[in-house]
């Protein structure tokens, strides 16, 4: 993986231009507000980076001349994340993403004097399901440079604890998933262990409700990594998509999408992609099963949906794998007990007996 030092390096000299800008807020910072209804892109011509640019016209402005620098500082920081930018200077990187109809995106959602704050991604693939690579970030600029900070960077923990842009509800969600602290439950279990804790989490809809689950475990791209991601739809809930705990919820792809994350207390997040109807999050408080969409085919950042569903991914920090999806096998969410199948998308659940494999309606417990 390329280092950030010089994907940066790299990125400063493609020279980041365009933006897409929306008309302008009544305030600098969107958090813990509903994205304003009459808020739409306006055009503009595409970065000659590749890189696609989100930004409202109040933050460019607050930014000024600040902002070029602030999208390099952040884009560098993705390209040295992503697995599709593996062995690649960023300039190929873009070109190679560009050439599958993927796009970067750096989205500058709140500003506030040297800070700065929102969402960054990779597109996913259109030609098969799977989720987008993506990552909150946080930014400060420091003697005229931006130092930028995605999940799993030291750099990141140490702006959550100290940015005026996160608020003390976020902080306190926050602040041991920054700083990849890992409670005994979140280790792997050894052989023959069969339940691993993952301090209350549900499965994603109303409890004592069910749906049908469609895609046992499976890579969140639907190619490599950790089996982290289960798909539903169906069943009497109604299609409502709800969050598997309280935490700090992100609207990943903005007001609109159907892509958001919650960050729970005790390590854990949790992704739900391809919804519709959805609630407008910006780093905001919510309780458990809050509303967050409803099942749909939503790609707004890239893979493919053939029928409406919710696809709903696990995510930890550990020793290893520091921001990344994680391991379903073994954890028991929901009320049931997790386990791969012969291959993806083909495992089961296990509850009291009974075993759920794709296909069959399964109820989502408290205990």
């Amino acid at each position: 993986m390329l280092s950030k030092l010089s994907v940066r390096t790299a990125v400063a000299a493609l020279a980041v231009t365009g933006l897409l800008v929306t008309a302008p807020q009544a305030a600098a910072s969107l958090r813990d507000s509903a994205a304003p209804s009459a808020v739409a892109p306006q055009a503009a011509a595409p970065p000659s980076s590749g890189v696609t640019v989100k930004m409202s016209s109040t933050a460019a402005d607050n930014l000024g001349t600040a902002r070029q620098g602030l999208v390099n500082a952040v884009s560098a920081d993705v390209l040295a994340r992503s697995d599709d930018a593996k062995g690649l200077s960023a300039d190929a990187a873009v070109s190679k993403l560009a050439d599958e109809g993927r796009k970067v995106v750096v989205d500058v959602r709140t500003v506030s004097a040297n800070w700065a704050r929102g969402v960054a991604y990779v597109e996913a693939p259109r030609t098969h399901h799977g989720d987008p690579e993506g990552w909150l970030y946080i930014a400060h600029r420091k003697d005229g440079k931006w130092i930028a900070g995605l999940e799993g960077d030291r750099e990141f923990a140490d702006h959550v604890a100290t940015s005026p842009l996160v608020g003390k509800a976020e902080r306190r969600n926050m602040t041991a998933y920054a700083q990849r602290k890992v409670t005994p439950e979140q280790e792997k279990p050894s052989v023959g262990v069969t339940a691993v804790n993952t301090n209350g989490l549900l499965l994603p809809w109303m409890p004592d409700y069910y749906m049908t689950l469609t895609g046992g475990a499976h890579s969140h791209t639907g190619s490599t990594g950790y089996w982290s991601s289960l798909d539903f739809a169906g069943g009497n809930a109604s299609g409502r998509v709800r969050s598997s705990r309280e935490g700090t919820a992100t609207s990943m792809c903005g007001a609109g999408g159907g892509w958001t994350r919650v960050i729970h207390p005790g390590g854990f997040s949790t992704d739900y992609y391809h919804m519709r109807n959805t609630t407008y999050y910006n780093g905001t408080s919510i309780g458990r099963s809050a509303l967050l969409g409803t099942i749909g085919t939503d790609v707004c950042a890239g893979g493919s949906a053939t029928g409406a569903h919710v696809h709903w991914s696990l995510r930890t920090y550990d020793a290893n794998y520091n921001g990344q999806y994680t391991w379903l096998s073994g954890r028991t969410i929901g009320g049931w007990l997790w386990s791969n199948g012969s291959s993806q998308y083909a495992g089961c659940a296990t509850r009291l007996g009974v075993t759920a494999c794709p296909g069959t309606a399964i109820y989502n417990r408290t205990s």
